[in-house]
């Protein structure tokens, strides 16, 4: 198993990509490609304490960068020999299993799609953040917060997390959820009340589980594996996510530091209080696959730690070992957008 890890992309490149790389080798056994200004990666390897290139691991020149104010849309063709592009072409040739990167996300999604390809018979590719629910997690799907949404679309993408819930997270009959503003079938917009519709006939064809409109509380609580969203309510939903569990990690804090019966308490609860800051922590999850994509491909957020690039390259690799890709080709013809 080989990783493409794209060393120049995110705001702590190369240092902490670079040793999450070596930290991503050493516990997923696998074979790690970086690409970038090879100075650059070498430099970082030695402050890693690595002043030779390990085995197992290869540096692949480059002499660009994708910067987080480049044009998505025109980048690739400016630049022809930046450490994303470069990687994803690898990737595209077989010379890697799976790429994570940690720069612009709009830049590596137009990338992966003109690069990389789409999956034959998929309009547009997904992006799929697994979020921690109360009973375990759930895939989030949407089409990015600034892209077009139809129920045509949303439909493709409840097909999509309902595969990658079932190769990637092993769930064998996932349930898929559409985010809305309350259960009943006449809440929501037109896009929601549309996409029902056609949900609930995918449903009662066989091919989905689906369970109707769910809310964001009931989802956030286990209600569904699957939630279905546009990428604006999407976005929102993670945000808010983010937001509560730093506001509550802070009250918790507070209060156990009142005094010192407070103090001894928080030394009692200490075990579940590291695993509920766990569950929220993104650098534990790694990054966000990008489904649709005719190889595997990972984004890992833009401030990734050495830990976060580590996970990362274990969710590439689980992502090119689960079958996805050919699962939803298998299934492609459930998923046609006819224009």
């Amino acid at each position: 198993m080989k990783i493409i890890v794209d060393a120049m992309g995110g705001d702590n490149a190369p240092l902490e990509i670079v040793k999450g790389a070596l930290a991503g080798q050493k516990h997923w056994g696998v074979d790690i490609v970086l690409t970038g200004d090879e100075n650059a990666i070498r430099g970082a390897l030695t402050r890693c304490g690595q002043p030779e290139v390990p085995t197992g691991m290869e540096i692949i020149s480059t002499s660009q960068t994708v910067e987080m104010c480049d044009d998505p849309a025109t980048v690739f063709r400016r630049k022809k020999d930046t450490s994303m592009g470069v990687g994803l072409t690898m990737l595209r040739e077989g010379q890697g299993d799976a790429l994570v990167s940690a720069g612009s996300t709009g830049a590596l999604l137009t990338g992966a799609t003109l690069i990389t390809k789409r999956i034959h018979g998929i309009r547009r590719a997904a992006m799929a953040p697994v979020i921690p629910t109360t009973t375990g997690q759930a895939v989030l799907i949407d089409c990015g917060a600034n892209a077009e949404c139809t129920p045509e679309y949303l439909v493709q993408f409840a097909y999509l997390g309902n595969f990658y819930a079932q190769q990637v997270l092993g769930l064998a009959k996932p349930r898929v959820g559409l985010l809305n503003i309350g259960a009943e079938d006449s809440k929501g917009t037109d896009l929601q009340k549309q996409t029902l519709a056609r949900l609930r006939q995918a449903a009662e064809e066989g091919h989905l589980h689906f369970i109707g409109n769910i809310e964001a509380k009931e989802a956030i609580k286990g209600g569904c594996d699957v939630i279905v969203t546009d990428g604006f309510s999407g976005n929102i939903l993670l945000k808010t996510m983010e937001g509560v569990g730093s506001f509550a990690g802070s009250a918790l804090k507070g209060m156990f530091k009142k005094n010192l019966l407070t103090k001894l308490a928080a030394l009692a609860v200490m075990p579940g209080l590291n695993d509920f800051k766990a569950k929220l922590d993104p650098n534990k999850v790694g990054g966000t696959a990008f489904i649709g994509i005719a190889r595997p491909v990972i984004k890992a957020h833009g401030a990734s730690n050495a830990e976060a690039i580590e996970n990362a390259i274990g969710q590439a690799a689980a992502f090119a070992r689960s079958g996805l890709i050919e699962k939803i080709e298998e299934n492609v013809n459930l998923m046609k957008i006819e224009h």
